[in-house]
């Protein structure tokens, strides 16, 4: 059996999402593990980044040791780089690129996510967290909501038949890319169009509780 450190996991799936992002588009970062598909997205691919805290043109977190501005933020509060050309503005502006369909995708982190693209991300049953933040209108205002997430939590599914805690929002997720697979939300269940050839297929299924049906032209994800 295959273990991978954290940040090998991370690694691959941010480098997945980022080969997988449409060139020439405008993309959302959600907090957590989403910001890192900054660090592997190619200048060729001319993909511009958005924070909804108010700014287009984010270039990613800071890294240890790298020089920055603290009055220059992510949506997940860490000092961030951004590009020249970047532009600064209030939450109105910010959630109205949102709502108005603006964003070809989001990648967004969660806790649950089922076969019906049902999202849950906000939320632990018996725990004081602060609220969903911009994930509802990110869930509902971008083309492609592109969920982030280890395969298991602590050796538990976290790609369900069905979500058991609150929702984020309703057939919401298009793709879910973990360090094992990505899969393509499709009606009512899960196609498996790329995998991790460290494992075999039939041990990334066992570990879903969803319905999932294997791609054609299954492929091979980037594991380095």
């Amino acid at each position: 059996m295959t273990n991978l450190t954290r940040e090998e996991i991370n690694k691959i799936i941010a480098k997945n999402i980022a080969l997988n992002l449409d060139s020439n588009s405008y993309v959302n970062l959600g907090v957590g593990l989403p910001t890192e598909v900054a660090y592997y997205i190619k200048p060729e691919q001319n993909i511009i980044l958005h924070a909804e805290n108010g700014l287009i043109g984010s270039a990613g977190d800071i890294k240890k040791g790298e020089s920055y501005d603290p009055d220059v933020i992510s949506s997940s509060g860490y000092p961030t780089k951004f590009k020249k050309g970047a532009a600064f503005f209030d939450s109105a502006l910010s959630f109205g690129i949102i709502r108005g369909g603006h964003l070809s995708a989001t990648v967004l982190g969660t806790m649950e996510v089922d076969q019906k693209g049902n999202v849950a991300n906000y939320t632990i049953p018996g725990k004081l967290v602060v609220g969903m933040g911009g994930a509802m209108d990110l869930c509902v205002g971008a083309r492609n909501v592109i969920i982030a997430t280890t395969h298991t939590n602590k050796g538990r599914p976290k790609i369900l038949k069905e979500c058991k805690i609150p929702l984020t929002a309703r057939n919401a997720a298009t793709k879910i890319v973990t360090e094992k697979a990505i899969f393509e939300v499709k009606d009512n269940y899960l196609l498996l169009s790329s995998y991790n050839p460290m494992f075999t297929v039939e041990e990334i299924i066992s570990e879903v509780e969803a319905d999932v049906k294997v791609s054609d032209e299954l492929s091979e994800m980037l594991t380095d």
